[in-house]
């Protein structure tokens, strides 16, 4: 495809940033690595799928293959995939650049995000038969990597006191337990496990006794494998999963059996970070819509975009987003650099997410009633965006780890 020869071009040296370029409109203000190419071929792309694909998906509440099918025939999925796996072996500030370019373009990568950052355990933590054996078929799209496995119905963002567990059998492990609000698993191949694999009274840290597998969920389902959809507000394909006397091979285990904790951390500050480029490209189609509107909408003979009761929620909406864009760099940088990135992770997560919902509510606020009218999109971006305020973990639950492993607070939980 046309962005693959354009990626190798990509140059991986950081563009100096001045001053003057904070004070440029959104569309002229660039990341820390430009990817220019990459950012306007994703541009061109989404403009194959404008909004009434997007709503006609919504009202069915339907998953968005073809739209994935072209982002994985593009090869963006597979830009954290290293060269020699098929893939194009960027880091993961080109990933981000993918996903927020989707979002601005007012699509949604809720469909596919997953598979960039769980990408992370296996890359990481897999060996080497494991990445020849997956990445090969997940760069290629013969296999998708959509579904993470990690949240209960019972201990939530408590991950330590999951109940799902695998007992080793010989030459398998036999998995029973239940996941929920596993997303995509429905249109997934494979699927990221977190498991039990030590009783929590049996180990001396909470953090232990957890391992991570990567299962295949063709072979699984109907085979000790139940997937059931969960209908929210918002088009986002997820379910509960069961899990009764579910096989995996000995081999699907990724790394050390006990250490998966720490697996699965790496890849959680991949997300909180991939998540909030998302909610940075939200904040941006929210401000363009409603900067728009206010310049052409006429009331009372004038612009409404004259009155500072309408100005003043837009600019602050653009200012929040660019401070949450400035924090996702950080957390980026830090994260490319193999450095601890937990806290900025999670800053950029909450404040991108924070930012992206008050520019819709501008957005919303600006439209009027016409920002309720399905066919000006913003209600579904509206609802679609609400949703990283809570997932995949909620500001409540960073304040506390800022407070606490930050701050040196007193643990609050």
């Amino acid at each position: 495809m046309y962005w693959r020869n354009a990626i190798k071009t990509v140059s991986c040296m950081a563009r100096a940033t001045s001053a003057n370029q904070y004070r440029q409109p959104i569309e002229e203000t660039v990341s820390t690595e430009d990817y220019t190419d990459i950012r306007e071929a994703v541009a061109k792309l989404c403009a194959q799928f404008p909004g009434e694909y997007w709503r006609k998906l919504d009202r069915e509440m339907a998953y968005p293959k073809a739209f994935v099918d072209a982002l994985t025939e593009a090869g963006y999925l597979s830009v954290l995939v290293p060269e020699e796996y098929g893939g194009s072996g960027l880091k993961l500030s080109a990933a981000a650049a993918v996903l927020e370019e989707i979002q601005r373009a007012g699509c949604n990568g809720g469909g596919c995000h997953a598979q960039m950052y769980t990408m992370g355990t296996l890359l990481r933590h897999g060996s080497d038969e494991q990445k020849a054996k997956w990445l090969p078929k997940i760069a290629s799209g013969e296999l998708r990597l959509q579904a993470f496995g990690v949240t209960e119905p019972t201990s939530g963002t408590d991950t330590t006191s999951l109940k799902t567990t695998a007992r080793r059998d010989g030459d398998h492990y036999v998995v029973n337990g239940q996941k929920i609000w596993t997303s995509r698993a429905e249109h997934s191949d494979l699927m990221i496990l977190l498991v039990r694999t030590t009783p929590k009274d049996q180990v001396q840290k909470r953090t232990e006794g957890l391992s991570v597998f990567i299962v295949d969920m063709r072979e699984a389902k109907g085979n000790g494998l139940t997937i059931r959809p969960i209908r929210t507000m918002m088009n986002h394909a997820t379910t509960e999963v069961f899990f009764d006397n579910m096989k995996v091979p000995a081999e699907n285990l990724i790394g050390e059996e006990g250490k998966g904790f720490r697996y699965i951390l790496s890849g959680m500050n991949a997300e909180r970070i991939l998540i909030a480029a998302e909610c940075v490209g939200d904040a941006k189609w929210f401000i363009d819509k409603a900067t728009n509107y206010a310049k052409d909408r006429v009331v009372f003979g004038r612009p409404i975009g004259q009155n500072q009761g309408i100005q003043f929620p837009i600019a602050k909406a653009y200012a929040a987003m660019r401070a949450a864009e400035l924090m996702v760099r950080e957390a980026t940088r830090l994260y490319e650099a193999g450095m601890n990135c937990g806290a900025e992770a999670n800053m950029a997560k909450m404040l991108a997410a924070d930012a992206s919902f008050e520019a819709a509510n501008a957005a919303i606020q600006t439209h009027g009633g016409f920002g309720f009218a399905e066919e000006y999109d913003i209600e579904r971006k509206f609802r679609e965006t609400r949703l990283y305020s809570v997932a995949p973990i909620s500001t409540n639950l960073i304040l506390s780890h800022l407070a606490e492993h930050v701050l040196g607070m007193p643990r609050s939980y």
